[in-house]
């Protein structure tokens, strides 16, 4: 789908939904989360972080998350959804090993995702593009996720996930320009293709009160391809990344 068509659909999606809110009601999730990840995608330079953490439904209409963005279910089916949503791209700071770097501006994407449903599994097929910010191109992800009550208020999950930046996006983030040389001492580099970030995490979380709970999770990416190559990766980094963190939720 072209950048109008997707920001065309966004914009609609008040005035199309507008019929059915009436009947609609707030549920889901608000906390915070304590995490340990990398300075930048492609750092081997780990920060702790404490971020809020916002898991939000509309009915079965709207949704908002920190992982899939603010959407609309234009089709809802028992088992799938076909949604387009406005996400959220982090950017990159100049600073630490990047320091001598231009900073990378974050950005809001344009997307459409469909979910499948079949049984403990879910399946998500997404493709977004910027419109803001300094990343260009567009991504495309695939991600599976099993979770499963396992005990009395006991719950876990696991997926993997496989997602497929374009060569304009990987120049985005992994490029060297003649200025970042020239201030880093690093080779120029320009990626010529895009690359695959292969994916792997997991989840148990734990109901201690009727409106509380509390989530332990970890997860681990590669990066292939001309985003490993690129210096800032190769020389300042390291292509598999690790996160890991405990969120603190109250639930309504």
């Amino acid at each position: 789908m072209s950048r109008p068509s997707l920001y065309s659909l966004t914009a609609l999606l008040p005035l199309l939904a507008a019929p059915a809110m009436a009947q609609q009601q707030w549920s889901g999730s608000v906390g915070a989360a304590a995490l340990l990840m990398p300075d930048y995608l492609g750092s081997d330079d780990y920060d702790s972080r404490l971020l809020p953490d916002v898991n939000l439904r509309y009915g079965d209409l709207f949704y908002l998350n920190w992982r899939e963005g603010l959407g609309w279910n234009l089709i809802q089916q028992p088992n799938w959804s076909l949604s387009p949503y406005i996400g959220y791209l982090p950017g990159r700071d100049n600073t630490g090993d990047l320091r001598r770097f231009d900073k990378v501006d974050e950005s809001l994407s344009a997307g459409l995702r469909a979910s499948y449903r079949q049984g403990p599994w879910r399946y998500v097929l997404e493709a977004e593009t910027p419109f803001s910010g300094d990343v260009d191109g567009y991504q495309i992800s695939f991600r599976a996720s099993w979770y499963e009550n396992i005990a009395p208020d006991w719950r876990a999950g696991f997926g993997p996930s496989l997602t497929y930046s374009s060569a304009d996006w990987t120049r985005s983030l992994f490029g060297v320009s003649a200025s970042d040389a020239a201030r880093s001492g690093l080779d120029r580099y320009r990626p010529d293709d895009g690359y695959w970030r292969l994916g792997l995490s997991g989840s148990v979380n734990y109901r201690f009160a009727p409106d509380w709970s509390v989530t332990g999770l970890a997860g681990v990416t590669r990066l292939t391809g001309d985003a490993s190559d690129s210096p800032i990766v190769a020389e300042l980094g390291d292509a598999t990344q690790a996160i890991g963190g405990v969120v603190l939720s109250y639930h309504f």
